[in-house]
């Protein structure tokens, strides 16, 4: 989801197609469905180099993993290369099977798209109901999931881009857990994030770009208002 966020973002600001993002331009489809892609494969690189999951998924197929005795880390593919090599063809045999079985069946998909929205609509807010319900069975987590649709409908009205939220209700839990953990191995210093060449950089790579978006904001400013001061008539 992350992913997809990302290359949302990246396609409207730099594509050449960047005012038909979200209006039907197959580029930020493809964008999206290329980022996803990306991170479910490159998802395994940690689990099995280093041994820790980046999501929930790969921590579920760490545990799987362990269960059958074998530990995910630098030494699995040495120790089990049958088992490395053969998920890794996996999702090679995986993805002919996806362009084998999704081109022909395309015309098929897009068949949605022919329901009358005043039926696919009802459907769709059925199932987010129940997909709410189901998960802690309280129907009190229904009435929040409409208060926060018509908060994203309020966004949506206002222009305001809903992905920065979501990117922050995704990675601001981690990035509480990591932080606290960070200044429980640092003893409560905050030197640790500068001196660190990993943080240090990355610390530094976001103050560049906050900097260069406030000095792209001013510049994007004065050429807007730069013909309107041109036009005016002079004083007599």
């Amino acid at each position: 989801m992350i992913a997809q966020f990302a290359a949302d973002a990246v396609d409207k600001k730099f594509s050449k197609y960047k005012h038909e993002i979200g209006n039907g331009a197959i580029e930020g489809v493809a964008g999206q469905a290329a980022a996803d892609e990306a991170a479910a494969r490159t998802s395994f690189i940690p689990l099995m180099s280093i041994g820790i999951p980046e999501n929930a998924v790969m921590a579920l197929m760490m545990a799987a993993f362990i269960i059958k005795g074998i530990q995910p880390g630098p030494n699995m593919i040495a120790g089990h290369p049958d088992l490395f090599w053969g998920l890794v063809a996996s999702m090679w045999v995986g993805n002919c099977f996806l362009i084998t079985l999704n081109v022909p069946l395309v015309r098929y998909w897009l068949s949605v798209f022919k329901i009358p929205y005043n039926v696919l609509f009802p459907a769709i807010l059925f199932f987010c109901c129940i997909g709410t319900y189901s998960v802690n069975n309280n129907l009190d987590d229904i009435f929040i999931t409409a208060a926060f649709g018509l908060l994203g409908y309020t966004f949506m009205r206002l222009e305001m881009d809903a992905a920065p939220l979501m990117l922050g209700f995704i990675l601001g839990p981690m990035l509480e857990e990591n932080f606290r953990r960070a200044m429980l191995l640092s003893r409560g210093s905050f030197g640790s994030f500068l001196t660190r060449p990993i943080s240090g950089t990355l610390i530094s790579l976001i103050g560049i770009f906050v900097v260069w978006q406030v000095v792209s904001f001013f510049l994007q400013a004065r050429k807007t208002t730069a013909p309107h001061q041109l036009t005016e008539p002079l004083a007599p």
